[in-house]
């Protein structure tokens, strides 16, 4: 069979859902697959991170360029965790036959601390088992890279047996820096597990993403798969990647990861803040949001801590559709990135409670002004809230049933207030 259809194949084994941007050279798979359409990619990868926190696995199939797209929510993803396996297959057009740029996707290993496979035709199948599994022991987004030779070529079926684990989202207890931290001690046991991996083999020749395996074989390309010595005897196929990367070296670790109970303190809301109201009736509805960067990333710390992850500035609303079913967004982080998966979610009627926090400013960058939202999302049909109207905020907040809702609350930030320093305590 060819690259494409057994790529297709193993992916409908290992995964419980497929999203894609068609392009070449992955359009095939993406038709293969049945996967679901999306505005862009990164839409689809927050779909496919909303899923995990779900317990379902889900792989995500882009061209090189879309890979660009998702940046945001894949590094994030590294430090906040996940749950199920997500597994991103992008195909890098080589020789641009059908883009306006090349580019070497394999890079973005290194830039969001991610393992990156790049099967070759014996190995199609059980490198996709083994994404999905590493994407769950170490709780981040895992790369599959395929070019067209690949994708082309005449390769055997293979077959792996599913093995599902289960990640884990970041302990609430640590700050962002600790997260951090911890996402570190994770990547170092990444670099050993791509050095012990049974899916490669180091004995002179040849290795890349080709037809068939030859003498020597790298498929966990990032981190580097073997010892420097080896790599440094090993010819590749196309750009010398793995000789780029055979001396980098794990994250040292730098202590344990700080805890909010260590440093003794954490941020919140300002004291006149307008948007109390609404946070605590998600706390005691025991609703469950994923936050946006922005003030409402701070819906996560005590006192509320409704907020159970976050993965970058407009990434609420696509996670939340496929994940907890309710987003938490501020108007200028859904005018920056969330317009486009509010969109999505509302072609696909997806269950979703979208509430966005309107105060016509950018609260966390300095108070610049921001476009009164109303103006861009009018289509959504959204409903109006003052922050004030408690009885409205009650009636509105309540977890998504049938399709989606938006919910904006109108509020003013004070004047020279500042976000509160609480003292913290393991509740």
């Amino acid at each position: 069979m060819k690259g494409t259809e057994a790529l297709a194949l193993a992916l409908r084994r290992s995964a419980d859902r497929c999203y894609a941007v068609p392009g070449y050279p992955v359009s095939g798979i993406a038709a293969a697959t049945g996967a679901a359409i999306t505005t862009n990619e990164k839409v689809a990868l927050e779909y496919a991170l909303g899923d995990s926190l779900a317990g379902r696995r889900a792989a995500v199939v882009v061209k090189h360029v879309g890979l660009n797209a998702c940046a945001d929510p894949l590094v994030h993803a590294t430090a906040q965790g996940l749950r199920a396996g997500v597994v991103v297959v992008v195909g890098d057009d080589v020789r641009a036959v059908a883009s306006d740029v090349t580019q070497d996707s394999r890079y973005y290993g290194e830039i969001a601390w991610v393992p990156v496979l790049e099967p070759d035709g014996e190995a199609l199948a059980p490198a996709v088992e083994a994404a999905f599994e590493a994407s769950e022991i170490f709780s981040r987004v895992a790369i599959i890279r395929v070019t067209p030779d690949l994708l082309d070529a005449d390769v055997p079926e293979t077959s792996a047996p599913r093995s599902d684990r289960t990640g884990s989202l970041a302990d609430p207890g640590l700050t962002m820096a600790g997260r951090r931290q911890a996402s570190d001690q994770r990547t170092r046991a990444m670099f050993a597990w791509s050095r012990s991996s049974p899916l490669n083999r180091f004995s002179g020749g040849t290795v890349g993403a080709g037809p068939a395996g030859g003498a020597s074989r790298a498929v966990t390309v990032y981190p580097p798969p073997a010892d420097p010595e080896a790599l440094a005897l090993t010819r590749e196929i196309g750009r010398p990647f793995l000789c780029e990367h055979r001396l980098l070296v794990p994250p040292e670790p730098t202590g344990d990861p700080e805890r909010f109970s260590s440093r003794g303190h954490c941020r919140t809301f300002c004291r006149d803040c307008p948007f109390h109201p609404v946070f605590a009736i998600l706390r005691e509805r025991r609703m469950q949001a994923i936050c946006d960067a922005g003030c409402a990333i701070l819906a996560m710390n005590p006192p509320y801590r409704v907020g159970i992850a976050t993965y970058g500035l407009g990434s609420s609303v696509a996670v939340a559709a496929t994940g907890t079913g309710v987003a938490l967004t501020g108007d200028y982080a859904l005018l920056h990135s969330g317009l486009n998966a509010l969109i999505d979610v509302y072609e696909c009627g997806l269950p979703l409670l979208c509430i966005v926090l309107a105060n016509n400013r950018m609260g966390m960058t300095g108070g610049h002004p921001v476009p009164d939202i109303l103006r861009y999302i009018a289509w959504a049909d959204p409903v109006v809230c003052a922050a004030d109207d408690v009885e409205a905020l009650r009636r509105v907040l309540v977890p998504p049933r049938q399709g989606p809702c938006t919910v904006v609350v109108e509020g003013t930030c004070p004047e020279g207030a500042h976000h509160e320093i609480l003292e913290y305590r393991d509740l």
